[in-house]
């Protein structure tokens, strides 16, 4: 685990400031308590992820945000007397002994409570105590209160905790169903007078009490039960559009509603799902064939991409060029729908003219050493000398370029600096000269271009934050505009990348907790309405990952997905196979009750199903995140392609055999 008090500094800066809490007592209180302190050990290295965790008996801490968010409302007065309902690991009263002079926190549960107690204790808080009681009640014998906190959620704000506020103090409060809450701060006005203020929406667990919920779930106060409305996976399970199977015609052109798009981006929600390969190459065959679309780019690195892109443009094999997507994870694209749809597109671009045959693009930042050697080889056929000028200055690259890592620790040190100018004058000469030039320099120009962006990727992800990120998918939306300029004012492009980079980040704790942007955002923001933004879902089945980086691939089963995300909904709706078209104006009631925030699966080359709800699941709204969403509710393994298996469809070995 990294210096516990720099993630502090990193959680207090993202997840709290950023968001506008700006009492210099709150952010104080919460850079002092070590939140890992408060989390079961197994979950110590999750502690400062911005979200909530177990704590047992089914109970969870709270995400940071919530809680600053809440301490905020109250308005603890320095050295006042503070009541919290529902203690839980004791983190959020350890926060407030911070501020204020006394805390009094109840908790329910006896074994969490004992814990609670235990840990202020040996914490050194002495400010602070643990009663196991009913938090309904409140402590009428120590009322009246300066604040008051209750972290679970009622259908209403119990009359006791609001008559044990002073007057004048605020009482911060979730009311609501148990799936979602508006969290509430009433401040206490006149001994019978109280004002009310809706914080927004929020998602605790129920209050459990003579003024809360009973123990089954049912109400405490009333019998009376309202008409019921319909769920969530009712309504989606209504509008949803069901879809035949993928191989099935009517499948691809279901998506012709977005085929005058500019650039239509395909998701994925992991990188080894069979369905979403399959699903994104049917389309992507169609709007090729149907609509005019000349360039498929994908999350994936130039020189590599190049190779494909020269056998289905009927290009021979550059001598000596090393076959493609050999670095992990090479069942990405060494798989045999890839190996298939460059197969299909390889005949669709038979007979065509040349400026009018589809190309097969690749956007990502990874694969230096592959674009120095692509750059040097142009540069000796077309310019002797220039090649002798890039090699100089490629030079201080050279022992690096196969383990980019290694360069980035390096290049942090001194005398390494000089690198990124020189990598960038060589780009930037080749772009001047690809304006006037050929298809060949264009390529040249490209690698160029990944080259000294990989210079500062590697570099720079040694700092951590948002940075590397932010740089990796701009180069893979400015290489998008690049590709999009030199095919001309009518060309249309299909990018083929993870949800995490093709739904809009602003729709994301990426964006709004961690300042990263990402290709979608950026392709939003250049061409408005003229993109669309397409996800994918599934709820369980199987895939293939790692269990780690530049490990073996293996398949893992995915496991069902959580009830509080949106992948639940979809599942619950009982449609096995559907597109949810979100376009703004199309049903805006389905995006209203889809925008309260929930959990969204995200399941890269590494799955670790055993962390699956702090490593794979993130906060989002899924109808600004996506003009679609494509549904899968049982998916199978995406099969790599043997070492040297060659696609049965091609006549020789090339792009994928030897």
């Amino acid at each position: 685990m990294a210096d516990p008090q720099e993630l502090r500094d990193w959680m207090v800066e993202r997840q709290i400031r950023r968001r506008g809490i700006e009492s210099p007592a709150v952010l104080a209180a919460f850079r002092t308590v070590p939140r890992e302190a408060f989390v079961p050990e197994a979950m110590r290295e999750f502690a400062y992820e911005d979200g909530p965790l177990p704590i047992g008996e089914g109970q969870t801490i709270s995400q940071p945000y919530i809680v600053a968010l809440m301490i905020d409302a109250a308005e603890i007065p320095p050295g006042g007397r503070v009541l919290e309902v529902g203690a839980g690991s004791g983190y959020a009263a350890a926060v407030m002994s911070r501020i204020a002079g006394e805390v009094f926190a109840i908790e329910r549960h006896e074994a969490l409570a004992r814990s609670a107690a235990e840990r202020i204790d040996k914490l050194g808080y002495d400010n602070v105590a643990i009663i196991c009681a009913d938090g309904s009640l409140g402590l009428p014998d120590e009322a009246p209160f300066d604040a008051i906190l209750v972290a679970a959620g009622g259908d209403r704000v119990p009359d006791p905790l609001k008559r044990q506020l002073k007057i004048g103090a605020r009482l911060v409060v979730p009311v609501g169903g148990e799936d979602m809450q508006s969290l509430l701060c009433v401040t206490r006005t006149a001994e019978d007078s109280w004002n009310e203020q809706n914080l927004g929406g929020v998602r605790f667990v129920p209050l459990i009490g003579a003024h809360g919920r009973y123990e089954d779930g049912s109400r405490a106060a009333s019998n009376h039960q309202p008409a019921r409305a319909k769920s969530l996976a009712e309504v989606v399970a209504e509008v949803a559009e069901p879809l035949p199977e993928i191989d099935d015609e009517g499948f691809a052109a279901a998506f012709d509603r977005f085929a005058e798009r500019k650039v239509v981006l395909l998701g994925e929600a992991s990188h080894g799902t069979h369905e979403f390969y399959a699903a994104r190459a049917a389309i992507t065959r169609r709007f090729v064939e149907k609509h005019g679309f000349t360039i498929v780019a994908a999350e994936a690195d130039w020189p590599d991409a190049a190779v494909l892109d020269r056998h289905i443009r009927h290009q021979p094999p550059r001598a000596g060029a090393p076959r493609p997507f050999q670095r992990f994870p090479t069942w990405m694209w060494r798989n045999p729908v890839v190996a298939q749809l460059m197969h299909d597109l390889h005949a669709l671009n038979r007979g065509r003219a040349p400026e009018a045959m589809a190309g097969f693009y690749g956007l990502d930042i990874y694969n230096m050493s592959g674009s120095i050697e692509a750059v040097l080889a142009y540069l000796d056929e077309h310019d002797p000398e220039a090649a002798k000028i890039a090699r100089e200055r490629y030079g201080c690259l050279t022992p690096w370029q196969a383990e980019p890592a290694t360069y980035g620790r390096a290049a942090l040190s001194r005398g390494y600096a000089e690198c990124e100018q020189q990598v960038i004058a060589e780009c930037r000469e080749l772009l001047r000269r690809a304006l006037h030039e050929d298809g060949g320099m264009f390529g040249a120009a490209m690698n160029a271009r990944l080259v000294a962006s990989a210079e500062r990727y590697y570099r720079i992800m040694y700092y951590g934050g948002a940075e590397s990120w932010n740089l990796r998918d701009s180069h893979m939306a400015e290489t998008l505009g690049h590709l999009l300029e030199h095919h001309g004012a009518e060309a249309k492009a299909l990018v083929w990348a993870h949800n995490s980079h093709i739904g809009d980040a602003e729709a994301t704790e990426m964006g709004r907790v961690r300042a990263e942007h990402n290709i979608g955002q950026l392709v939003r923001e250049r061409w408005g309405d003229r993109a669309a933004l397409i996800g994918f879902g599934t709820h369980t089945g199987t895939v293939t990952a790692a269990s780690d980086w530049d490990g073996d691939h293996e398949t893992k089963r995915v496991l069902p997905s959580r009830g509080d995300s949106y992948e639940r909904v979809c599942h619950d709706s009982g449609v096995p196979r559907f597109l949810l078209d979100l376009t703004p104006g199309r049903d805006e009631a389905l995006r209203r009750r889809l925008a309260e925030p929930r959990l969204e699966r995200f399941i890269g080359v590494i799955y670790r199903p055993e962390t699956e709800r702090w490593s794979h699941y993130s906060q989002a709204v899924l109808p600004r995140q996506f003009d679609a969403w494509v549904w899968f509710d049982e998916t199978r393994t995406l099969r790599p392609l043997a070492p040297h298996e060659p696609h049965a469809g091609v006549p020789d070995t090339f792009p994928f055999g030897e």
